[in-house]
């Protein structure tokens, strides 16, 4: 297993909302200045992209806003996580688990004209290996070649059989790409998606326009701004003032209740694979040692972060697995109880009783707030936490997140079933055990029968030795206008489904 260089990590509320309701009573709707029906949508966000390209640029931001509104891929997830058929009308597996057909639908084109056959799909899949540099490019390395049998069939060859290779194409290294449309990535996305990008204008919006061209279901919304706020307070204000129709996934949970009382807009709770973590860094001086990982496990109250920083919504794990993953261990939860006594034993038995860390974190209000209270956790243990808010993306993406470059971090990890990518030595963790590295291995080469259980034991020891502290699981709240319908409220994948979305 190819270890990424680079790989998505989630900050702030980019708890990405995907799903499908169902679209009720999408021809009633508030009408537009014109007298027609209102197709138009702005959507406050707070993480914002550096630029379009998420084949070189970590983080969530730029899939939230692409992925599966421009670009597409063979398949995508649906609102309960399972994979479902898009570019791909259907497939086949061989007996052994090794040769994937797959029937393409006919009449797709990519929004520059081009058309869209089995040989994008072979263009598209083979230079993830040599020109993607962030989210996930290892996890096609399944992947032992891709055939063009015909125009409308794409035949992909496994080396060993993979129980998650095509989960892992529902995310942002399945899309699907042009040869032509690549030479401009960070300021010009050509897909086959329901919208087209009309402007971006970095740290300020994003601009869709339905592409009317589009190969299937043309969506209800015409136009959607995606508009990014640096605090949450304003992007809350700004739905109060009609500025904004929606808050896709909101950041400051003490901000919810004054919206539950009013009939102009609802509330909307759903399910999140965001995993809030404390990461530390596994190779610093200061946490190569795992008794000083465990004291840090039992010095945090994992409770009194969650309140503090999302007004006690969520859910405590001990793990990077969300309830809606098959190997979900709800008792690694109660792994690590709050004991500050035990924290300074560890401390002392490791010679680490006086210990001063960097703490970097991105400026982003969950990871400012829950630092705040880990730093005086820690202090009552005698860590001295030093805290240093960082630019995010650009900043902490490249000393914390490639340069490995401090001690402790806080930051929500939320793409779905990542916790094998944690544990590569080569992660900004640091996390380095071949043998639960090869555990992964075995598990998703194994039988289904057996593979959750293998999943199981490898997420139990990297539980077990403290290689990250996974303080709670992000809600998915979202706060929309009283008339829209279809807003996503779970979040399976990285994705933001504009096309669901009507009035």
């Amino acid at each position: 297993m190819r270890a990424p260089t680079r790989r998505t990590i989630l900050a702030s509320i980019t708890g990405t909302l995907i799903a499908s309701l169902a679209l009720v009573g999408c021809s009633a709707g508030t009408a537009s200045t014109d007298g027609g029906p209102d197709t138009t949508l702005t959507v406050g966000l707070l993480a914002t992209p550096g630029n379009l390209d998420y084949t070189t640029t970590a983080g969530a931001a730029i899939p939230q806003a692409l992925l599966y509104n421009v670009y597409e891929g063979l398949v995508k997830l649906d609102n309960e996580g399972t994979v479902i058929p898009l570019l791909a009308e259907s497939w086949t597996v061989s007996d052994d688990g090794l040769v994937y057909d797959f029937v393409l639908n006919e009449g797709v084109t990519f929004s520059d004209g081009s058309p869209f056959t089995a040989d994008s799909v072979k263009f598209s899949l083979e230079r993830v290996k040599d020109n993607w540099t962030a989210n996930g490019p290892a996890y096609l390395d399944p992947i032992a070649g891709i055939e063009a049998v015909t125009d409308t069939q794409a035949r992909i060859t496994l080396s060993t059989p993979s129980n998650g290779w095509l989960f892992n194409m529902t995310g942002p290294v399945g899309t699907m790409f042009t040869e032509a449309g690549i030479s401009d990535l960070a300021t010009a996305p050509v897909g086959t998606g329901p919208y087209t990008v009309s402007s971006f204008k970095t740290g300020d919006s994003l601009v869709l326009a339905a592409n009317a061209d589009y190969w299937g279901a043309a969506p209800y919304l015409t136009d959607v701004t995606l508009r990014y706020f640096t605090d949450a307070t304003a992007q809350t204000n700004a739905l109060l003032s009609g500025d904004i129709n929606l808050i896709s996934g909101i950041s400051q949970f003490q901000l919810v209740d004054q919206f539950k009382s009013d009939a102009d807009y609802q509330v909307l709770e759903g399910a999140s694979t965001g995993e809030v973590t404390l990461s530390m860094n596994n190779a610093s001086d200061a946490f190569s040692d795992v008794r000083v990982r465990q004291a840090v496990m039992y010095a945090i109250d994992r409770q009194a972060v969650m309140d503090t920083v999302s007004s006690g919504y969520g859910l405590l794990i001990g793990s990077m697995v969300p309830p809606t993953d098959p190997w979900y261990d709800a008792s690694l939860a109660d792994l690590y109880p709050f004991d500050p006594a035990r924290a300074i034993a560890l401390l002392a038995e490791a010679g680490m009783s006086d210990l001063t860390v960097a703490f970097k974190i991105p400026n982003l209000p969950y990871a400012v707030a829950g630092a705040q209270v880990v730093k005086a956790q820690l202090a009552d243990v005698g860590i001295t936490a030093e805290v240093t808010p960082l630019e995010f993306p650009a900043v902490w993406l490249d000393e914390v997140f490639a340069d490995h470059d401090y001690d402790l971090s806080l930051i929500m990890h939320s793409e779905p079933r990542d916790v094998s990518v944690f544990a590569a030595a080569s992660y900004y963790a640091g996390y380095d055990s071949p043998a639960v590295m090869a555990k992964f291995a075995q598990a998703d080469a194994a039988d289904p029968a057996v593979y959750v259980e293998l999943m199981k034991e490898a997420t139990r020891t990297m539980a077990e030795e403290a290689s990250a502290n996974w303080l709670y699981l992000q809600p998915a709240i979202s706060l929309a206008d009283a008339d829209l319908r279809g807003v996503p409220k779970n979040t399976p994948s990285l994705a933001l489904d504009l096309s669901t979305i009507a009035r």
